[in-house]
């Protein structure tokens, strides 16, 4: 055999849609430009670039002298630029039509700015569906790529992992294998002790290794991504000594290696063996928190954030194809859709992912613009649906009017979603690990809770040490549905056994116009007097925290006074008539008011977020939890009502 390694050098970056120009920046400064500029001086080392469309459509704006290099290292052949989905989606889970108008819209784009068609491309996470053999092959991707381990899942041995073909309809695809042995060697060694060990390996006839003949011609190949190489630099060398280092360890094994892509080795391909791989197990790439991950599609159960950005991005998917005769907008509703498609939206990722409040939002205020568009132009006639949004076999209870959203589950008849159109919002997109929080999400607590017991962590989340009856949690019924007024009702059934599980509750909602009206009825079913504090919680997410972003404006008696937003633990406001929230960054505001003077707990909402491998506690959202406190006796009932008014 021929020892000489066939080495596909591989490099893939990616930026979330949502993300700051300035950590653009950084990516560029501290990897993209010292990596292409040292291998632009290495002219006999050959490498397979995969940038995303988010991350090629800033270089181009931003450094399009970037631009003019990589167009150099693609006339001299010295680069392959490796197609895809423009903005990285996860590609088992986005519908049929929109795989293809990604990968067709970074083809488009590569081969308008470089004038060349990829011919293969790389799979987001490289995960994996059977299904995705049919979009790769209709956009002429000739080739893609999966982990080694992805073939051992497939039944092949370690010892024989090659390129292969795989199947699904009728349709073929060639698939490499990236090595993971190498991939984790070059993380923890330099480039020139990892081919040392090779090559001791080729010489001594160790047919264990995992490296193993191309079929027809007889030479090792490996095809390695080595990421460790992009990894930001935790001492103080520079990235173009970090970089020149591993291009001039690999220069001084060019005996024995042959720098090649993959564009080239498909030519000479015949005799593959065909395999059919099962779904992705391995998720590592998706999340810093798992070693390993079932199914991609797990992380719509582990993140209900995650699903429902799902949901909404399903549901605008069906919108957009209702569209008739106006193919320009259809055109460009679908490219606001797409932007909310990556991975980052489904995952934690090394930006933070869905965990992050920026990168959520990006995505939320793509799938508005979107919907905006669908609507037909000139008016909208208000409607509610019950359909079953969020695709867990239950129908949720849809209003949409000209300006809002607002859409209700059964569990706890709380709102899930609150959408102000003309700032493309969602008010209720927020993150908690374990807890997915929702608006006029209910509480019976002891009356000697305290502003100070919801500091320590007792509320929002489930309470302890205390009697409590977390409604939000319940399953409402309904009772009536009345989509010529805009009204839909709920009751939530005595449950004895429960603290205040004689309480029923009743709860209705309307919406006119910019205001949502929410109205209770507390009534005592037991034998015994109930006495406690009804909080009915509602978590509103802002730009970001601070008084730059949101003012609180409290009204009492006439007066509006100026309140902090909150303080790091949180306020308390007494005695208010109403309260308003002044949205700066959106230029909109939120007040919410109600038919008695009550008291309020304001609390920030932060979580623990990794981002580049350091952990930050970022702002997700504000939990507002106003105060009612009761006293029935039995066969009393309390009515409450509250309004929100978004303007």
């Amino acid at each position: 055999m021929d020892h000489t390694l066939r080495f596909i050098l591989g490099s893939h970056y990616h930026i979330p849609y949502g993300v700051g120009d300035d950590e653009f920046e950084a990516a560029y400064n501290r990897n993209l430009k010292p990596f292409v500029s040292t291998l632009y001086k290495y002219p006999k080392i050959q490498a397979t670039l995969h940038y995303s469309g988010v991350l090629l459509y800033w270089l181009e704006k931003a450094h399009p002298e970037f631009f003019m290099l990589l167009e150099d290292l693609v006339s001299r052949k010295q680069i392959e630029l490796l197609g895809g989905g423009f903005y990285e989606p996860l590609m088992p889970l986005i519908p049929l039509s929109d795989k293809i108008g990604q990968i067709e819209m970074l083809t488009t784009y590569l081969r308008k700015h470089f004038g060349k068609r990829p011919q293969g491309c790389r799979l987001p996470a490289l995960a994996w569906e059977p299904h995705i053999v049919g979009p790769l092959s209709t956009c002429g991707m000739s080739y893609t790529f999966l982990e080694e381990r992805q073939f051992i899942l497939a039944g092949v041995s370690s010892a024989l992992i090659e390129p292969c073909i795989t199947e699904d309809q009728g349709k073929l695809i060639t698939i490499f294998p990236v090595s993971n042995r190498f991939k984790e060697a070059f993380a923890h060694k330099r480039a020139s002790f990892v081919l040392e060990d090779w090559v001791a390996e080729q010489d001594r006839g160790d047919t264990g290794s995992r490296e193993n003949a191309l079929s027809g011609n007889g030479k090792p190949l490996i095809c390695v991504f080595p990421e460790q190489i992009f990894a930001e630099n935790r001492t103080s060398e520079a990235a173009e000594l970090r970089f020149h280092r591993f291009f001039e360890d690999l220069s001084a094994f060019e005996s024995r290696i042959e720098f090649t892509s993959p564009g080239k080795l498909f030519k000479g391909l015949q005799g593959l063996k065909k395999i059919y791989f099962p779904l992705s197990q391995e998720a590592g790439a998706l999340s810093e928190e798992r070693a390993s991950n079932p199914a991609v599609r797990q992380l719509l159960i582990d993140y209900p954030e995650a699903n429902h950005i799902y949901a909404k991005m399903m549901f605008t998917h069906v919108l957009i194809n209702q569209l008739r005769g106006d193919k320009s907008r259809k055109r460009i509703a679908r490219e606001k859709l797409w932007k909310a498609q990556g991975l980052d939206a489904f995952c934690p990722g090394i930006y933070g992912g869905v965990c992050r409040h920026s990168i959520r939002k990006a995505a939320y205020k793509a799938l508005l613009e979107a919907e905006k568009i669908s609507r037909e132009q000139g008016s909208f006639t208000p409607l509610v649906l019950h359909f079953d949004f969020d695709l867990d076999g239950e129908g949720e209870y849809l209003f949409r009017n000209g300006d809002i959203n607002c859409y209700i589950q059964l569990e706890g008849a709380a709102v899930f979603e609150l959408d102000y159109l003309p700032k493309v919002w969602n008010y209720l997109d927020t993150f908690a690990p374990g807890f997915r929080r929702t608006g006029f999400a209910d509480y019976l607590v002891s009356p000697d809770l305290t502003f100070e017991d919801t500091q320590e962590g007792v509320l929002p989340g489930i309470p302890s040490g205390f009697a409590h009856r977390y409604c939000g949690g319940e399953p409402f019924e309904l009772v009536n549905l009345d989509k010529e007024h805009e009204q839909v009702h709920f009751r939530l059934p005595v449950h004895p056994g429960l603290p205040y599980g004689n309480i029923e509750l009743e709860k209705r909602y309307q919406i006119r116009k910019d205001t949502l009206k929410v109205t209770y009825v507390l009534i005592n079913r037991g034998t015994s007097t109930e006495t406690g504090t009804f909080i009915p919680s509602l978590d509103l997410s802002f730009p970001g925290e601070g008084e730059s972003f949101v003012r609180l404006v409290q009204h009492q008696a006439a007066q509006r006074t100026l309140s902090p937003t909150h303080e790091t633990e949180g306020t308390c406001i007494t005695d208010t008539d109403g309260i308003t929230f002044e949205d700066l960054r959106n230029e909109a505001c939120i007040t919410l008011k109600s038919d008695f003077a009550f008291d309020a707990w304001i609390l920030p909402i932060r979580t623990p977020c990794r981002i580049k491998g350091e952990l930050h506690r970022l702002y997700q959202s504000t939990c507002i939890m106003p105060l009612r406190p009761f006293l029935l006796e039995p066969g009393d009932c309390l009515a409450v009502e509250f309004s929100l008014r978004i303007y």
